[in-house]
């Protein structure tokens, strides 16, 4: 009685993808949060008559075989790529970035970290840094006398002051990409490290290399599709329905196998 190994793993799967979603729908506030799908795949065959033997009666070739399924097992959790909306916030180190690319940070190991949550804050000693404190790569410190920052699309970062007409360009925000972003490892905090699936970093400024650029201001929202969150939850619920009901099945008839005199 295959059918309860089988219908377990569909329940375990079913399971999974509820999982998923939840994560997906509690990040419905989270900046630049991308959701995630789980994808699944049948597991190996039990091939009972392989298609193409030959019977041994008439020498006649089967067309389609016997080949009996063990069930579902998981193939990934794939993150599902697309522009968040934009909400203008009027953080003058708020950046939202328009198209491809990610912010380089650096992690207190040592290793650099990627984002798009630009939701910057400026240090006790001037740096530029995330929510988290960590600081932003290339470095940029704002003088304590500048009385405010701008940044352009192109990632320039300018420090006006009250006793100059020209303002002061403290550096470039840089950005990066890489050939197969669902390949990076995502950490928590909105941030990502590379991978061997992902390849390396290429780095350029903003509007370069096919990246987007910055707009300041503003922040992405998460890419979270509510409605179409709901209605996979409601096909995840039913799956696990109908998986229990064939173990239910499954136990009857084994029931009723032992109960035979």
């Amino acid at each position: 009685m295959k059918a309860l190994q089988i219908a377990a793993t569909g329940m375990s799967a079913q399971q999974m993808r509820v999982e998923v979603i939840s994560n997906n729908l509690a990040n419905m506030s989270t900046t630049g949060f991308n959701p995630r799908r789980a994808e699944f795949s049948d597991l190996q065959y039990q091939q009972a008559t392989r298609p193409g033997t030959l019977t041994s009666t008439s020498g006649a070739m089967v067309p389609a075989g016997v080949q009996l399924g063990l069930g579902v097992r998981p193939a990934s959790v794939a993150v599902m790529l697309g522009q968040g909306g934009q909400v203008q916030t009027n953080g003058e180190l708020d950046v939202a970035i328009d198209g491809n690319g990610y912010l380089e940070v650096m992690m207190p190991s040592g290793i650099s970290a990627y984002t798009r949550d630009g939701s910057l804050k400026r240090s006790a000693e001037g740096q530029i840094v995330t929510s988290e404190g960590f600081p932003l790569i290339p470095d940029i410190t704002i003088p304590q006398e500048a009385s405010s920052i701008s940044i352009s699309p192109s990632g320039e970062v300018l420090a006006h002051f009250n006793d100059r007409v020209e303002a002061e360009n403290l550096g470039q925000i840089t950005l990066a990409t890489f050939l197969n972003e669902k390949g990076l490892e995502a950490i928590g905090s909105n941030m990502f490290l590379e991978s061997p699936a992902s390849g390396a970093a290429i780095v350029a400024a903003p509007g370069e290399e096919g990246l987007g650029t910055l707009r300041a201001g503003y922040l992405e929202e998460s890419s979270v599709d509510p409605v179409r969150e709901i209605t996979e939850l409601i096909k995840a619920q039913r799956g696990y329905e109908m998986n229990s009901k064939v173990i239910t099945a499954a136990d009857q008839m084994l029931s009723a196998t032992v109960q035979v005199r």
